[in-house]
């Protein structure tokens, strides 16, 4: 089926995709830097166990663990952080969207 409109193709791509979270965001950019988990825990400073469970979804990490990533990564903490909050949000069924800015 062809794709028609911009807001068609974003549909498609999340539909394929699925929602961005933290914990899929984690393994995408260890997996993109091709890193075993033991190697990419360490630069992390965590177990491998942990960041397996943070993969899987399994254990959540608080926004300061989650900034603090990013930081270790080279990545914004903003999205780390507004990515765990909406997952938090997310898990207790709510139906917000979470958006994260700087403290004036």
């Amino acid at each position: 089926m062809p794709i028609k409109k911009k807001s068609d193709a974003k549909k498609f791509l999340e539909k394929l995709a699925g929602e961005l979270t933290l914990s899929s965001l984690i393994t995408a950019i260890r997996q993109g830097e091709e890193m075993s988990q033991v190697e990419f825990a360490k630069l992390l400073g965590v177990s491998r166990q942990y960041l397996c469970d943070i993969e899987h979804d399994r254990r959540t990490i608080s926004p300061k663990t989650a900034a603090a990533f990013a930081k270790k990564l080279g990545y914004s903490p903003h999205q780390f952080v507004r990515l765990c909050l909406q997952d938090m949000v997310n898990r207790d069924g709510l139906k917000l969207k979470i958006d994260v800015q700087d403290a004036a």
